[in-house]
């Protein structure tokens, strides 16, 4: 990420926000960060050392001392934020008071209620291997303070919610009964539904035709819901006929049947090719 400055200096050395880790050169990249990463951030961004290097090395001094203000007063994040993205000019209004809005959300959420957003972020982002990492690490520390009582935790909605999502993070890994054991969990927290239905979908996604039959058959309060569950497959089965992506694997079936095996082959390759490059992307930290 580059962008060409308009106030202010080029710094010499990069600043390195914490939980971003991607190092910032000018005010403008400064900001831009800020904006596009707004539901990852928190108040450890409003140190001295930002408004240091602010003052220092892109020579913005009246910015500084008024970031300076609001740490010694401590200020909100969003005003902290705001000021900087303001002060530099780069953002509509409309954009800025919609970060604003995303960091007052933020302002009243416990510690592990930041860090579940940060990991649904990497959900967001398809990040599947790291969002599963996040998501084991935290509920490790949901047990940890609930048994020492270290500090207070926020409600079970919130731990039925990270379950939830780890299944979410499952189903993007195609591991279906990983996903089903979590969704199922989430329910036996808080029951809501929601949880329980994408326990059936989970379950219907990773089981044989057999094996699904029998599970709902020994459903006792949610085969209607498996009848839904059917109609809403067929729909998406009739949705994936008509997509780009089905055609070219009908069209690549009549080469390989054809004996055209050069053509076969070779779009196989362009096609696995694209897969192993998205697929590195989202297993990357």
């Amino acid at each position: 990420m580059r962008i060409s400055i308009s106030i202010g200096k080029y710094a010499t050395n990069p600043y390195m926000i914490p939980g971003l880790e991607t190092p910032v050169y000018c005010i403008e990249e400064l900001c831009y960060l800020l904006g596009e990463n707004a539901v990852l951030i928190d108040q450890t961004i409003m140190t001295r050392n930002l408004a240091e290097w602010v003052d220092k090395e892109l020579g913005l001094t009246e910015l500084a001392q008024q970031m300076y203000a609001i740490i010694q007063r401590q200020g909100s994040l969003s005003t902290f934020v705001c000021l900087i993205m303001e002060y530099a000019g780069l953002q509509d209004m409309y954009y800025i008071d919609s970060v604003r809005k995303i960091l007052k959300r933020g302002a009243g959420l416990s510690a592990i209620e930041r860090h579940k957003r940060q990991i649904d972020y990497l959900v967001s982002k398809k990040k599947y291997v790291s969002a599963v990492r996040g998501y084991h690490s935290l509920i490790e520390k949901w047990n940890y303070v609930s048994e020492n009582g270290t500090s207070i935790l926020p409600g079970i909605n919130v731990l039925s919610a990270i379950h939830h999502n780890l299944g979410v993070a499952y189903t993007g890994l195609m591991l279906y009964e990983r996903a089903a054991d979590c969704f199922e969990e989430a329910y036996r927290l808080d029951r809501e539904r929601e949880h329980y239905l994408a326990f059936i979908a989970a379950k219907r996604m990773g089981l044989d035709e057999n094996g699904y039959i029998s599970f709902a058959a020994g459903l006792t309060d949610g085969y209607e819901d498996t009848l839904k569950l059917e109609k809403t497959m067929e729909k998406l089965n009739a949705e994936w006929e008509s997509r780009a992506e089905t055609h070219s694997l009908k069209l690549r079936r009549q080469m390989r049947d054809s004996g055209d095996a050069y053509k076969y082959y070779a779009e196989n390759d362009r096609i696995l090719k694209g897969l192993k490059d998205g697929y590195r992307e989202n297993v990357s930290v």
